[in-house]
């Protein structure tokens, strides 16, 4: 089964031939190579592009170990396209496995302490340099954020351009399935998007694939990345922060959780700097905590949601199954994928209880930026009752501005808008309808 992923080769299209390297980022195993190597490839050749014109490296491939020397791999790809009357499409799959070598031009008695990184050849020194050669358009996919995404303006001269890949969206889940809407929505909700998962229609062998990918895949790439003695504390804040998606927290919080788990001490430090790991694999993404009155962020309470919600259950051996958690899990993922910026939304109320005056915060879940607007949202099982319909809109009427505000409800509900411009909509046409908020 193939699933065409028609968002991402629209991305690639916008940026091609623009003079900048294309890099592809994401968590491993949610088809970023697959993406460019056969989908993106299959595309061009289809164009009239020749095969010989496409230039492909995989340095997680053995054959291909000997390129992880970033001089070897310029030195193949200048004697592959040194026809300079032909266009070239140069692919680099897994672009952070290439490893820094000593620059045998410079002395190191010439370089300062505070120089040292100029004794060493990187893959951004041989991209960079290609980039000048007119005739190749360039791609690169990596799974390791640190080392391209918050790097790309610094290292690539603010000649790069990021495309981040995720696990499949609802949307293309549903497509390719041939299930009922909701009976994909459920399978969605337990199995999550990661594409080999996806095509694996055996239950028991989905699970086992999602447990053992992010044992042996996720957890371990951090362990060896990060030369972590102890990988019993980030297990233990693994689980913390799955069984906590869509909570507020912080890393104090974090850390006492991860001590009972262990009945041992651990740092707000050591959870800190663990959960800078988390992100920087992809595994989870923060959302900040705004005051939409006030208009600052909060700096020491967010909330952290699961890349992917197969991966998520599957880890905590599909326990803890509660839908309204996953299924706000579900719309914040769905929102970044859109490219939206999110924040967790905290409305300030000076109120009179009990003949005392006391401030009173209230959460909206989600605070999307759409660049000139803003859309308040709220993520509800129902809003079967008038009280319920209350207590879930409350923070929203509360806000005091007039931005669209939206409550996504469980199910196949089309959108309707009460008395008060509140729209309501279920969650399955929220996902599928990426024009909604348009």
């Amino acid at each position: 089964m193939i699933i065409e992923r028609a968002q991402y080769i629209k991305s690639l299209l916008a940026k091609r031939w623009n003079g900048r390297v294309k890099i592809i980022t994401g968590i491993r195993r949610c088809g970023k190579s697959f993406l460019l190597s056969t989908l993106y490839k299959n595309y061009l050749l289809g164009e009239g592009v020749d095969e010989d014109c496409i230039i492909q490296v995989a340095l997680d491939r053995k054959s291909d170990l000997k390129y992880r020397n970033p001089n070897v791999l310029y030195d193949y790809i200048i004697s592959a396209t040194k026809d300079t009357s032909k266009r070239y499409y140069v692919f680099i799959d897994e672009i952070q496995m290439s490893v820094k070598v000593k620059n045998q031009d410079i002395d190191d008695r010439d370089v300062s302490g505070d120089d040292s990184d100029m004794l060493y050849v990187t893959f951004y020194d041989i991209l960079n340099d290609l980039m000048t050669h007119n005739n190749l358009d360039i791609y690169v996919t990596g799974s390791n954020s640190k080392m391209l995404s918050s790097d790309i303006v610094t290292n690539f001269r603010d000649r790069g351009s990021e495309i981040k890949v995720f696990p499949l969206s609802f949307k293309e889940y549903y497509e390719a399935s041939g299930l009922e809407k909701a009976d994909a929505f459920e399978e969605y909700l337990t199995y999550g998007g990661m594409p080999l998962a996806v095509q694996e229609r055996e239950q028991t062998e989905r699970q086992h694939y999602l447990y053992q990918l992010h044992k042996n895949v996720y957890a371990k790439d951090i362990v060896e990345r990060y030369k972590i003695r102890d990988d019993e504390i980030l297990d233990a804040l693994i689980d913390s922060l799955y069984s906590a998606v869509g909570s507020l927290t912080n890393t104090h919080n974090l850390a006492n959780a991860a001590s009972t788990l262990m009945r041992r001490s651990v740092s707000d430090h050591t959870i800190k700097n663990y959960i800078d790991y988390l992100e920087d694999a992809y595994l989870f993404v923060s959302a900040k905590r705004y005051d939409i009155k006030g208009k600052k962020y909060f700096n020491n309470t967010q909330k952290y949601y699961a890349i992917d919600t197969g991966l998520r259950n599957a880890k905590l051996n599909f326990r803890q199954q509660e839908k309204s958690h996953i299924m706000e899990n579900m719309i914040f993922m769905e929102l970044i994928r859109r490219g939206y910026r999110v924040d967790v939304g905290v409305v300030e109320l000076n109120r009179e209880i009990a003949g005392k005056r006391t401030i009173s915060r209230y959460e909206i879940d989600f605070i999307v930026n759409t660049g000139h607007d803003k859309i308040y949202i709220q993520s509800a099982l129902n809003v079967d009752t008038e009280e319920k319909k209350n207590q879930e809109t409350f923070s929203l009427k509360k806000s005091g501005d007039f931005f669209r505000k939206v409550v996504i409800l469980d199910g196949n509900s089309k959108p309707w808008v009460d008395d008060d411009g509140i729209m309501y909509i279920g969650v399955i046409p929220f996902l599928l309808d990426e024009s909604i908020f348009a």
